[in-house]
């Protein structure tokens, strides 16, 4: 049998895409909601001398904060229509200005991380939401990559102003497909532009030549649409062409054939083709041309020197001998940009990017749609170019992404341009009702029952168990539950499992096991908080799903290792009396503890080059860490932090210190946080009251 044309795919993609995004949209108007998840208000100060002075302005309930958002963007657009009152967010449809969007398109791509550690370098694998992702966008090459984009475009039509626009940045892969669908979802009037940006030239064009048997591709698109006809445009400038910078005359006269525009100047009669201006503006130009030459006769200047010194656009026609008359260009430094942007580069790769965009392509974009105090959105943020570039011409924004290393890059990018404060979140409840990634296990249900086996419990049957995530272990009545690949487990799982533990099948459990693949930044407090003996939180491997495609179920059988979360310490916190305002909290790092290598998604070769920097130096293996010293229980302010790449303090760019002494004014009693992220993007907390 034939199999169909993407052509063929189209009204079936169309149809899916228009009815999950009404399915969403009715959910919202329902009343169900996503919860965003508020990991930390980011004041950013960096550490640059070990001795840090509290500068930092408090954030004192202004009504805007920017958001860097982790997660499934498709969530992050239905949290966003439907609004955070918890996190002070409003509905935002209808209130986005600008999007730009730049959802890469290449099904071979290699989505490994190259992490820089001391002496040596790992590639990470994705993160099983971000595996599960990629998974649905490639399983069936360009017909499921516009089945991804079809709803995601559909909720960002709803969240743009009446005088918004997108930008959509594609390449020759699905360009064309991408623009029939947008053509669809924002309407074929609304189109306002296909923009050429430059792509920049392949290293080997002889491979490309030989291997592709095609020439090197040089440039990307970018597709323009509007909501209405009323969008923002202000008219992007570049620099003017060479010849365009010194002045000129060229010919009033051209080919065209309209009899009105026919008259005598300056003594000449022309009966085919035509004058280029209307009479009453050449009389007027020839007669400014008088008033140049009383002028230049008195001064002796030029054309060009006299639009120099004035800048005035005057117009001017003069005659030379039988010539026929011409009419002066002046000089220009800028001019107006048609859609050819070849003159900007298109690309900057000093974040490690493969696809990352400069800042002067989204510098010339934001400027042309959107004014300052606009709101600014990139749901494929990855090194955070249009945040930063938004926060620089002064327009608020939101930027999201999927991939936890990409959030890592943009906050520390947001910091080292000294950011106003803004809000760093994720998806509360991260949950996705069917698990269609795999090849292997059709259903969520379906890969939890795997893994309830592979830790040593016997599942419960599907009639008590519909969700087939729930096992036991009957040497010691454990009940073990296992949380979906993609949702990140919180404190409210863990509070749902307890309730488990006390009512399934009758209750009476002695212990819960939590089984989890990705977990909240604060998954270590809320263990501590709600301290209980009865429940234990493990990690699922990360790679687990891989190695079951590669080895199957027989061979992994009482081989698969599920270890304990990562911890931080601390040395106790010391306070010095500074002044009688002041007193100085000295806080150092002690050790990390990344409990097993198993649960970091690398290759076996460099899963070994881990262990032994975990043996050596493990405190090498944090990424950032900050500190609130004015810790409330409930949001994170990160009002201290230093970061690998930060250099202002030390020269040594794969660490961050481990002593920070802070200046801050004088209290009785204060609860200090301290947060950690390591390289691979696993969070650990310590909390600590001193007095």
């Amino acid at each position: 049998m034939r199999s169909k044309t993407l052509i063929e795919e189209l009204p079936k993609i169309v149809a899916e895409g228009r009815r999950e995004a009404e399915r969403i949209l009715d959910q919202i108007a329902s009343g169900k909601r996503l919860a965003l998840q508020t990991n930390e208000l980011v004041l950013p100060a960096k550490d640059v001398s070990g001795l840090f002075k509290d500068k930092v302005p408090e954030y004192k309930g202004e009504e805007w904060l920017n958001r860097l958002i982790y997660g499934d963007n498709l969530l992050v657009m239905q949290a966003l229509l439907a609004g955070d009152e918890e996190s002070g967010l409003p509905s935002m449809r209808g209130k986005i200005d600008l999007i730009y969007i730049d959802p890469p398109f290449d099904s071979k791509a290699n989505y490994k991380v190259k992490i820089n550690l001391p002496g040596f370098e790992v590639k990470k694998n994705p993160a099983v939401i971000e595996q599960f992702a990629y998974a649905d966008t490639w399983k069936d090459g360009t017909v499921s990559y516009l089945k991804m984009l079809y709803p995601r475009l559909v909720l960002m039509r709803e969240l743009l102003s009446e005088k918004g626009s997108i930008y959509v940045h594609v390449d020759w892969h699905v360009g064309h497909y991408v623009k029939i669908i947008m053509d669809e979802i924002f309407g074929k009037d609304n189109f306002r532009n296909e923009i050429i940006t430059r792509r920049g030239q392949t290293k080997n064009l002889a491979y490309q030549f030989k291997e592709f048997k095609r020439m090197n591709v040089f440039y990307d698109t970018i597709l323009w649409y509007s909501k209405t006809i009323d969008s923002y445009f202000n008219p992007p400038l570049k620099e003017a062409a060479d010849y365009q910078r010194v002045g000129r005359w060229q010919s009033m006269w051209n080919n065209a054939d309209r009899p009105t525009m026919r008259y005598k100047l300056l003594g000449v009669k022309i009966t085919t083709g035509q004058w280029k201006w209307s009479k009453e503006r050449a009389y007027r130009a020839v007669e400014n041309y008088k008033k140049f030459l009383e002028i230049s006769n008195k001064t002796g200047e030029t054309l060009e020197e006299y639009w120099i010194r004035t800048g005035k656009k005057l117009e001017f026609i003069r005659r030379e001998g039988n010539a026929k008359p011409q009419y002066w260009v002046p000089p220009q430094e800028k001019v107006i940009c048609d859609n050819n942007w070849l003159d900007i580069k298109g690309y900057d790769y000093s974040y490690g990017f493969k696809t990352q965009k400069s800042e002067e392509l989204l510098k010339r974009i934001i400027l042309m749609g959107s004014d300052r105090g606009s709101v600014v959105a990139d749901f494929f943020a990855g090194s955070g170019t249009t945040a930063a570039v938004a926060e620089k011409l002064g327009r608020k924004w939101i930027v999201n992404d999927i991939g936890k290393p990409a959030c890592m890059i943009m906050r520390k990018r947001m910091i080292d341009i000294d950011a106003k404060p803004f809000l760093y979140q994720s998806i509360g409840d991260y949950q996705k009702e069917v698990f269609a990634s795999s090849k292997i296990y059709k259903r969520v249900g379906d890969l939890a029952h795997v893994v309830l086996q592979l830790y040593g419990a016997i599942p419960f049957p599907l009639e008590n168990n519909p969700s087939n995530n729930l096992g036991y272990v009957k040497e010691g009545k454990i009940l073990v539950y296992v949380d979906s690949p993609n949702k990140i487990t919180g404190k409210s799982t863990l509070k749902r499992a307890q309730v488990l533990r006390e009512t399934f099948m009758g209750g009476g459990w002695n212990k819960v096991i939590v089984l989890g693949w990705n977990f909240s930044f604060d998954i270590t407090s809320a263990i501590q908080e709600l301290n209980d003996p009865k429940l234990e939180v493990l990690v699922i491997p990360p790679d687990l799903i891989n190695r079951l495609k590669k080895q199957g179920y027989d061979k992994l059988a009482g081989k698969v290792r599920f270890s304990s979360l990562q911890y931080l310490s601390i040395k106790p916190i010391r306070i010095e009396s500074v002044s009688e305002e002041e007193e100085k909290l000295i806080v150092e790092l002690e050790n990390y503890v990344l409990l097993s290598p198993d649960n970091v998604p690398l290759d076996e070769k460099d899963r070994e080059k881990l262990k032994e920097i975990m043996n050596k130096d493990p405190l090498a293996l944090i990424e950032y860490w900050s500190i609130d010293p004015d810790y409330d229980g409930e949001v994170f302010r990160s009002k201290w932090q230093d970061y690998r790449e930060n250099t202002a303090n030390d020269s040594d760019p794969y660490r961050v210190i481990t002593r920070a002494e802070l200046i801050v004014p004088k209290k009785n009693n204060r609860k200090v946080c301290v947060k950690a992220v390591d390289v691979f993007g696993f969070e650990s907390v310590v909390i600590e009251e001193v007095r």
